[in-house]
């Protein structure tokens, strides 16, 4: 029986530290929460911490994915060119895109309508899986599942940044893979177009049901 499907339109940057910490960014620019942007981070020392606009955001997401801390703290991004800037309370960030490669053309001529559907993130999840710690689709919580559908890829080739007035470091791969959910970010740091979905299955205690 399908459930309720909520989706989730925008950009997914992962990208590792030489600190030791690893940053995933969401922003969507279409969602059912509006426009906005959150951050997840895992520290060297395997703490998961999220950065929610919203109290109503951070709920939702800490109900899909898994966190030690969440803060509901204000989330700016600014983009200019091939360059992005991220303020999320403690975290000060700031990368670079390069140009994409034959895997970003080849994502760019995948039809959206298709790209959201679920049969095709199954069938795109085995070549997916030749990325260590990526998938495609998977449990999102109890009486949730997710899948995502990608429809652009970017390096991203420098990025430099602080957390708590601390130095970050320079840009590193993201090693080990993140634990937020069923999947990570791709080891190598990226920028992805993303149409995500969960679907809700009989779990009401979210105020978005």
């Amino acid at each position: 029986m399908k459930g309720t499907r909520l989706e989730f339109d925008g950009w997914i940057a992962g990208l590792g530290t030489s600190s030791g910490t690893r940053v995933v960014l969401g922003h969507w620019v279409r969602s059912p929460f509006g426009p906005f942007s959150d951050v997840m981070l895992e520290r060297a020392d395997g703490e998961r911490l999220l950065l929610a606009p919203t109290r109503p955001i951070g709920d939702f997401v800490a109900g899909v994915y898994t966190f030690d801390q969440v803060r509901v703290v204000p989330v700016t991004v600014s983009v200019e060119g091939t360059s992005w800037a991220v303020g999320a309370g403690p975290l000060e960030l700031r990368f670079t895109v390069g140009a994409r490669g034959p895997l970003g053309l080849l994502l760019r001529a995948v039809p959206r309508p298709l790209a959201a559907r679920p049969a095709w993130a199954a069938l795109v999840d085995f070549p997916a899986r030749l990325l260590p710690g990526v998938r495609t689709r998977g449990s999102s919580g109890p009486g949730r599942r997710g899948w995502y559908g990608a429809l652009d890829l970017r390096p991203v080739t420098a990025a430099s940044g602080a957390f708590g007035g601390n130095g970050l470091g320079p840009l590193a791969p993201v090693d080990p893979p993140v634990r937020f959910g069923f999947g990570s970010v791709p080891r190598s740091p990226a920028l992805t177009r993303v149409v995500t979905t969960v679907e809700l299955r009989g779990d009401r205690s979210s105020p978005w049901w």
